[in-house]
């Protein structure tokens, strides 16, 4: 039977087991993936300790982990069109990615390029599509400032590529180890830490005019504290805090148009994926504590055998 990897109750690592499930059968409007690879993001151990999208589908237990992925068609759903058994694509699973099969509704899945590894389009439709959102929804003229907090990671890398592209000036809020990465995409580093906003202003002495949280909480309480316009600050981790300072959350489009449009950006070179590590299935936990724990710089992504 196929494998996966599953939290089975809401709580911490020791929830999470590899199991056997029955292959998945595709409804209408969605297509079977074989998966290749598994992107990893915070959100997936969030989703473990009881976190959901606000109006969102409770989730049914065992459920298995994962937001995006990429892989070959095996089978399509009713009333599909435009996909067949054998296309090789990249989306965002029904229920779950860290698995050798996995159901995409065909609204949020496009083709992959065929000059895009399986890894790097498997980091595409949560990280890079949330930057993309992010940045165009801030729609800063070229020259404008922008800040990124947690610029090192998954969402952080590509939305500062991503800044840089369309002209803006980039202040990237990273811990120490990821300042070269954070440099070599063009922003200037400031370390996280207590005094944030002093650092900020030091190295951006003409304001900054947006802010792109990617952190939450107290980072994004000191952030906001650098904007005349709070209409300007939004965020991809704490949705209550960025309501009370009068910002936004992302407003996330989920749509195949915007994955086609990052596949683009990342096969022309404008986008980086920037995987960073890999780990097999059977150590997909291995995977999730180094993002869980903060410390992972890019992208990690799970690769699945054939």
């Amino acid at each position: 039977m196929p494998k996966a990897y599953v939290f089975t109750r809401y709580g911490g690592p020791e929830t999470e087991a590899l199991v056997e499930l029955d292959r998945p059968t595709p409804g209408p409007g969605q297509v079977l993936v074989a998966v290749r690879a598994a992107g990893v993001n915070p959100v997936d151990w969030k989703q473990r300790t009881g976190y959901g999208r606000p109006g969102g589908p409770g989730r049914d237990l065992p459920a298995v982990f994962g937001n995006e992925v990429a892989g070959v068609v095996e089978e399509t759903g009713a009333d599909v069109t435009g996909f067949a058994a054998g296309d090789e694509v990249f989306g965002n699973p029904v229920a779950g990615g860290y698995a050798e099969y996995a159901l995409l509704p065909v609204n949020v899945t496009a083709r992959k390029p065929a000059g895009l590894s399986y890894q790097d389009a498997a980091a595409l439709p949560v990280a890079a599509a949330t930057a993309y959102d992010g940045i165009h929804q801030l729609a800063l003229p070229s020259g404008a400032t922008v800040l990124i907090t947690g610029a090192g990671g998954g969402v952080g890398v590509a939305a500062t590529q991503i800044a840089r592209a369309l002209g803006l000036r980039v202040v990237g809020v990273a811990s120490d180890g990821k300042k070269d990465l954070v440099e070599s995409l063009g922003a200037v580093h400031v370390p996280s830490g207590p005094e944030l906003a002093e650092r900020v202003r030091a190295a951006a002495p003409d304001a900054v005019d947006a802010v792109f949280d990617l952190v939450g909480g107290e980072v994004l309480e000191a952030a906001a504290t650098l904007l005349a316009d709070p209409a300007k600050l939004i965020t991809g981790a704490d949705r209550e805090t960025v309501a009370r300072l009068g910002g936004a959350p992302v407003e996330r489009a989920r749509t195949s148009a915007i994955l086609d449009k990052v596949a683009a950006l990342a096969v022309t070179g404008t986008l980086r994926p920037f995987v960073t590590r890999t780990f097999p299935l059977d150590r997909a936990g291995e995977a999730l504590r180094t993002v869980e724990d903060g410390h992972a710089r890019g992208k990690i992504v799970i690769e699945v055998s054939a």
